[in-house]
């Protein structure tokens, strides 16, 4: 039987490597619009990050997902983040 390979992603808080599954993917598509993508299929430049506070109380901190998208983040993106991450 075939072992099926898992692919991994990079939180860009806290830098671990995980499974690609077990993180948030944050999206920039083409109209520079940001958005949480659940499904991790929309296309555009995409950011990971972990779902626990500390990573993403340290990205809002330091603005790294502004850095890693390369545009400033909304506040409404925030808020969809944080109800993603309570959940």
């Amino acid at each position: 039987m075939k072992v099926k390979k898992v692919p991994l992603r990079k939180c860009i808080s806290c830098g671990q490597s995980r499974p690609k599954k077990e993180l948030i993917r944050i999206v920039k598509n083409k109209d520079n619009d940001v958005l949480v993508d659940l499904s991790g299929k929309v296309n555009g430049r995409g950011a990971y990050i972990c779902a626990s506070k500390e990573c993403f109380e340290e990205a809002v901190k330091t603005k790294k997902l502004s850095r890693s998208l390369e545009i400033d983040i909304t506040e409404e993106v925030y808020d969809k983040l944080r109800e993603v991450i309570d959940d």
